[in-house]
């Protein structure tokens, strides 16, 4: 969008003796998306803004077209007319967003390399640097705003604790930002990230928000089972959906294509110690907690398994995935997804609205209080 208005391409236009402002002409932003390398056709740039228009970022100026034509109709970017829908999440996303692009732009950031415990961490620091720098920029009034700043970044899955064992404190406990919110991305992502992503028909849940991993190198997964113990199953590769369709194994294929090595199967069972009804969770009283995550999925997407229903639970969580960053664990039991309430549905359901909605991934999840 704001190489668009770079490049006078989104500006005011005049048609049938109407004014609209800072739009564009279709077929004039799908040879733009082919001469700077956005969209290698015309074909696939139709694809690419028919995504933006599916996930409301883009829509036609009168909203008489619910498609994206290659033709000389006007469009606009919704942040453009104020008809981005902004849901609280999505304000402390672009808050936290706002604040990171704030950080590394000055001279002698707070955000540094640190190490704790032999381990380095990227983008780290202190609470209390943070709370001294919101209310010297005057991004807040005061500490006690800060704090609940820092706290709302921390459970919408933008900060954490360096181990993931503090929420966020006045202290000089280390935070870091799990997102890098400047890794450049093309828009064909959007187009790749969906390529292997339909639903198996398989009666267990599949590891099915987590594609085929692009790095060869070996990978552990840790499937927590129901007595508490850890097994470790290495492979070389993860599965992908569509390996593991029809398969008994819900995990990893054993289809000769991956040249997987003899790996111990996971544990097919549920993680839950016992049965959790709605009621249960909802109930006054109820030894649960509500947490927001915010995942950014990765180019092999999130990282988590969904299984039951009604209410679902998380199943198994990748170790080396966006979503254990962003504080997702096994029993969690899967509140909304993007602002829908999902209690009541099982977890076929779920991973499409998951599989088919935004990178970026707002769940609410109950947790019990330990």
């Amino acid at each position: 969008r704001l190489r668009l208005h770079d490049g006078k391409l989104i500006k005011d236009r005049r048609y049938h003796l109407r004014t609209y402002p800072n739009c564009f002409v279709a077929k004039e932003l799908t040879d733009w998306l082919i001469d700077h390398k956005e969209a290698p056709d015309r074909e696939t740039g139709i694809r690419l803004m028919q995504k933006l228009m599916d996930h409301y970022i883009i829509h036609h100026v009168c909203d008489e077209h619910s498609d994206y034509k290659d033709a000389k109709l006007l469009y606009r970017f919704r942040k453009d007319d104020g008809t981005f829908p902004l849901s609280k999440d999505v304000k402390v996303f672009m808050r936290g967003q706002s604040l990171y692009e704030k950080l590394v732009s000055v001279e002698g950031s707070i955000l540094k390399v640190r190490e704790e415990n032999s381990v380095k961490y990227q983008r780290t620091f202190l609470g209390c640097e943070m709370i001294d720098w919101l209310v010297q920029e005057g991004e807040v009034e005061n500490r006690k705003e800060a704090v609940e700043l820092g706290r709302a970044l921390l459970e919408h899955g933008i900060i954490q604790h360096v181990s993931n064992r503090h929420h966020f404190f006045d202290s000089d406990i280390l935070y870091q930002f799990w997102i890098n919110f400047r890794r450049r991305r093309r828009l064909t992502e959007l187009l790749n990230e969906n390529s292997s992503r339909t639903l198996s028909e398989s009666p267990d849940s599949p590891f099915c928000l987590r594609k085929l991993n692009p790095d060869p190198g070996n990978t552990s997964f840790l499937s927590v089972q129901t007595n508490k113990e850890i097994k470790i199953v290495s492979a070389v590769r993860r599965s992908s959906i569509t390996s593991l369709a029809g398969n008994s194994n819900p995990y990893f294929s054993t289809t000769p294509t991956l040249v997987f090595p003899p790996v111990a199967e996971c544990n097919p069972k549920s993680v839950l110690k016992r049965p959790v009804t709605n009621e249960e969770l909802l109930s006054p009283g109820a030894p649960y907690v509500k947490k927001t995550l915010t995942i950014v999925g990765d180019a092999v997407g999130w990282g988590f398994v969904v299984r039951g229903g009604r209410p679902c639970h998380i199943q198994a969580v990748d170790p080396g995935g966006p979503a254990a960053a962003a504080g997702m664990k096994v029993c969690q039991f899967v509140f909304s997804v993007n602002g829908m309430y999902v209690l009541h549905l099982d977890y076929q359901t779920i991973s499409s609205l998951i599989m088919t909605g935004p990178r970026t991934l707002v769940m609410e999840v109950m947790e019990a209080i330990e």
